[in-house]
């Protein structure tokens, strides 16, 4: 519950809002925001449905160009997201070529409903390990496949990097590599 106080709180600050504004959009008092955000008092499902709705995509403005364009043109089976809400920011014409659906179709969307079970055990990780907190910036794990007709994963080798964008939201770069692929010395692998 913490946590997504944590990511509420960050999100409705990279749109500038305040907490006044968002408890009047949702028909709450600024309070109730406020204990959200502390991870005192949990939203409902349908609050929390209008919390992702108000702030669940990347912030506007979104996203640094240069590395959209990089990802875009990458030969490499990558994409990038946000760190936070696992929305689609950028896919390479190699992963997207895996995918059952046109990057178009996918970006703004969240991928975490696609995640193997593996990549579920690694997110839940993450804290422990200190990748919030700036200490751990890359992480490496095996995945298994998974047979979704929209995003199917392949098996491999899951190497997440994360990275500053220009508007201080953080976000993801997720490759897949080949299992003898050597990896850079400061990725934490688990």
């Amino acid at each position: 519950m913490l946590q997504l106080g944590r990511t509420l709180k960050r999100q409705r600050l990279l749109r500038g809002l305040k907490q006044s504004h968002v408890a009047e959009l949702l028909s709450v008092t600024q309070a109730t925001v406020s204990r959200w955000e502390r991870g005192i008092h949990p939203p409902s499902p349908a609050q929390r449905q209008a919390l992702m709705a108000l702030i669940g995509g990347p912030p506007p403005g979104g996203g640094d160009a240069a590395l959209r364009r990089l990802v875009e043109s990458s030969s490499q089976r990558v994409h990038l997201i946000c760190d936070e809400s696992h929305h689609l920011l950028a896919a390479s014409p190699a992963r997207t070529a895996e995918w059952g659906a046109p990057a178009t179709a996918l970006i703004g969307r969240s991928l975490w409903p696609f995640a193997s079970p593996a990549i579920a055990a690694a997110e839940a990780r993450l804290d422990e390990l200190g990748w919030r907190d700036g200490a751990v910036r890359a992480v490496a794990f095996r995945t298994q496949a998974t047979r979704d007709p929209v995003v199917p994963i392949a098996p491999g080798v899951v190497l997440w990097e994360r990275l500053r964008l220009e508007d201080g939201s953080e976000a993801r770069l997720v490759s897949t590599l080949a299992a003898a692929a050597p990896l850079p010395p400061d990725v934490v692998c688990i």
